[in-house]
């Protein structure tokens, strides 16, 4: 991994993140939101392909320091999320990244995985002034963190996998139909894949052409929605 881990203001407190930069010195800003497991080196890596891709991505850490591999532990820390906490530091996260010297232009994305799915939509619908793109990979499904579409500026690019047991078909036709229903600009895939299919940690459920596609739409999307 070739970033560091940063402090950054949150509401009037600290927070803390890994942030990675593009070998071109400079980028659009992206917030990389953790899946259930917490700030792990998975998720650190993904902030090294977007800074690589040529993104200056911060993954902040939403469990201030846990993290772990065992479902059960990961359900319990998603469900005690400290939901102000989290959205001092998904704001304090955008700013950070609008005040750094290697953020050109000016904008920031937000995009998640599993919890961080759900979280890019949070952080867009509560923090619509700094966040100006969205991709959600199959987020939806944490009844603790209210997502209010009708506060939507950005534009949002989503990715479901077709067999996700989590998340019914019919959920995810709700929430994008809502979302289209705002106005902005939408993108739905879904997949011949279940949950967590962009995880190449996670070999028994990663699908590598699935993940690939959902890949350079991503890139696509944020290029077009942030450069």
């Amino acid at each position: 991994m070739n970033g560091t881990m940063v402090d950054f203001d949150a509401n009037g407190g600290t927070a803390a993140g890994y942030l990675a930069l593009p070998s071109s010195g400079h980028g659009p800003g992206l917030l990389v939101l953790q899946e259930w497991w917490g700030l792990v080196d998975h998720i650190k890596q993904l902030a090294d392909r977007f800074a690589a891709a040529g993104f200056v991505a911060l993954a902040p850490d939403l469990y201030r320091g846990e993290s772990t591999t065992a479902p059960d532990e990961a359900r319990r820390l998603m469900m005690e999320l400290d939901l102000p906490a989290t959205a001092a530091a998904l704001r304090g996260g955008a700013e950070y990244l609008r005040a750094h010297a290697a953020v050109l232009p000016k904008k920031v994305g937000t995009i998640g995985f599993c919890m961080g799915g759900q979280l890019a939509l949070y952080a867009a619908t509560a923090h619509p002034d700094v966040i100006d793109a969205v991709v959600d990979f199959y987020g939806i499904f944490n009844p603790r963190v209210p997502v209010d579409v009708t506060a939507l500026r950005a534009p949002v690019q989503a990715h479901f996998g077709e067999h996700d047991a989590a998340i019914p078909q019919a959920r995810v036709d709700e929430l994008m139909t809502a979302v289209a229903a705002t106005g902005v600009p939408v993108e739905t895939y879904v997949y011949d894949a279940g949950h967590a299919f962009f995880n190449d940690t996670r070999p028994a459920i990663y699908q590598p052409e699935a993940a690939a596609l959902a890949w350079e739409r991503t890139l696509t999307f944020l290029r077009r929605t942030l450069v």
